[in-house]
């Protein structure tokens, strides 16, 4: 999945919904409490607090060239723009709790502010802990050079060190306050299904061998983070690699950690065994990651009419029942052609019900895509669409090397990487970093779009 696909969703939504400087009724309060807008006060009487595109009037002066800039959060931070948002955001924080102390309002109004407070609070505090600290670091810095002035290296040593400490600690704290700053997305908290299907090679089949590294990969990055890893559909190649794969994942954010593993996975490798020593060279083949949102029950019915049930004997290791009985299960959902398989338990009945959650999961993925087709900007973004087509991350074997192409990041040491643990979790969390200077840099760009266009 590409990062940053909620961007456009997000974008267009404040778009669509503030024109001449109104804020529409058509903008939920969810959304627009989360874009950052203050809610209205019913009262005319009553203070109104303003937009936060009426408060934040600067110019800003992002584009392609500036982004390259922006790779990180404590970058973004120092940029004039984010620094004066985040002031307006501060001041308006103030003027609520002062409100909040006066007696002339009544309840309707304090349950307004009140709200409004909630969601300032640890943008406010975030931001002007980031401030102290930078105020400690200037101090540091000072002094160190009075240190070094003086030749007091033990001193000197001592107090870089407790520069390095708060350098980290702003980092953490810039980190934490765009997380704050950009919208949650819907999915983040769900459970997740996760398929794995090898690709073509230009020779050999190192496909199969790494698609069933790369599944060996998610699951013990699930077993890293604590969460449960259920197997829902294993397709074994014939020499030892792996055809096809479904785990169902559930755990605290699995979705908001796995959504940007979705697409194509590229390997470039010599294979060790099995070619001749004419082919002994480097091939290049790829395997697709597919990661759906586990919906809840109510999400999306199914009509019974419209699908078709068959059973089979299952395949591969597993027992007895293997090639015995007919319990594994195939469901086809006839309006969309989806087809749906499991067997990879003892019970036809736990299979078929392992197979209706992941077709609810593939159609609740198509409603998803709809969606967001739908409010997607006109303007493609900086990293592409969402194709799962589309080649994300090449994982060179011979120079040892991973390569996220979305955010031109590479990583060493390949075996790291596939053993799913904190070298993986480095990864996925530089992504997440990214995806919400992203977010950020998208809203104050449409905020200009905005003042200087109009609707």
């Amino acid at each position: 999945m590409k990062p940053f696909q909620s961007v456009c969703l997000f974008k267009s939504l404040l778009t669509n919904c503030y024109c001449h400087g109104q804020l529409h009724s058509c903008l939920f309060p969810p959304v627009a409490k989360k874009i950052g807008y203050v809610v209205g006060l019913h009262n005319c009487g009553f203070w109104r607090p303003k937009s936060l595109l009426d408060a934040a009037r600067f110019t800003l002066s992002f584009n392609s060239r500036h982004r390259k800039t922006h790779q990180d959060s404590r970058a973004l931070w120092k940029h004039e723009a984010v620094q004066k948002y985040l002031e307006t955001l501060s001041k308006e924080y103030q003027q609520v709790i002062h409100l909040l102390n006066a007696d002339s309002i009544n309840d309707f109004e304090q349950r307004t502010l009140r709200r409004r407070c909630a969601d300032l609070s640890p943008i406010a505090a975030a931001f002007q802990e980031i401030k102290e600290a930078e105020r400690e670091v200037q101090e540091l810095e000072a002094m160190c050079r009075e240190l070094d002035s003086r030749d007091e290296k033990q001193l000197l040593e001592l107090a870089l060190e407790e520069k390095e400490t708060l350098d980290k600690k702003i980092n953490m704290l810039c980190r934490k306050l765009f997380q704050l700053l950009v919208p949650k997305e819907k999915y983040d908290r769900s459970h997740v299904i996760l398929e794995v299907t090898a690709g073509r090679t230009t020779g050999g089949d190192i496909c199969q061998q790494f698609t069933k590294e790369m599944f060996e990969m998610y699951q013990n990055y699930a077993d890293y983070k604590h969460w449960t890893f259920d197997i829902v559909n294993y397709m074994p190649a014939e020499i030892g690699g792996l055809h096809h794969a479904a785990a169902h994942i559930s755990g605290d954010d699995v979705y908001r950690h796995l959504k940007y593993e979705g697409g194509t996975h590229r390997v470039q490798r010599i294979p060790e065994t099995g070619l001749s020593s004419r082919m002994q060279r480097i091939h290049t083949g790829t395997m697709s990651v597919i990661v759906l949102p586990q919906p809840e029950e109510v999400d999306v019915k199914v009509d019974p009419k419209d699908l078709r049930i068959d059973t089979f004997r299952a395949k591969g290791a597993g027992g007895q029942h293997v090639n015995k009985t007919d319990s594994a299960v195939r469901i086809v959902h006839l309006p969309t052609g989806l087809a749906v398989e499991c067997q990879q338990e003892r019970s036809q009945q736990m299979n078929k019900e392992i197979a209706l959650r992941t077709l609810r999961a593939k159609l609740y993925q198509q409603i998803i895509e709809k969606q967001l087709s739908q409010e997607q900007s006109a303007r493609k973004l900086q990293l592409g669409t969402r194709a799962q087509s589309e080649r994300i991350r090449t994982y060179n074997f011979t120079q040892d090397r991973v390569t996220d192409h979305r955010i031109s990041y590479d990583a060493r040491n390949i075996k790291e990487i596939l053993s799913g643990k904190e070298a993986l979790d480095k990864l996925i969390n530089r992504l997440l970093e990214f995806a919400e200077i992203e977010a950020v840099t998208e809203y104050l760009e449409n905020l200009q779009a905005l003042e200087g266009g109009g609707c």
